[in-house]
């Protein structure tokens, strides 16, 4: 007999394989949000507020410990942003987004 429905343990699995991981969503989210803008210059304050608004964005929904962990690993590998604009720093965090998967 042949299967109408995917099996739910071969469609978890399909998802953690293609999905980015969460800390990787973050920085994506935040590139995001500095692309609005993308030939204004980064400063410290737009990084922050892209970065918050992707962390509530992507992680709220979840358990602490995994907010948590998330923060911590995207954290580890932002690149250095300063005197750039926000599309190249946008660049920047999708290609350490890569790293973390």
């Amino acid at each position: 007999m042949e299967r109408t429905q995917p099996d739910p343990v071969d469609e978890g699995l399909r998802v953690l394989l293609t999905e980015p991981t969460y800390a990787a969503q973050v920085l994506i989210v935040t590139a995001r949000m500095l692309e609005m803008d993308p030939a204004e210059p980064m400063t410290g304050r737009a990084g922050g507020m892209a970065m918050n608004i992707a962390t509530d964005t992507v992680l709220t929904p979840l358990p602490q410990a995994v907010r948590d962990d998330s923060i911590d690993r995207a954290t580890r590998v932002l690149p250095d942003l300063s005197g750039i604009t926000r599309g190249e720093a946008a660049l920047r965090l999708r290609a350490a987004a890569e790293v973390l998967g």
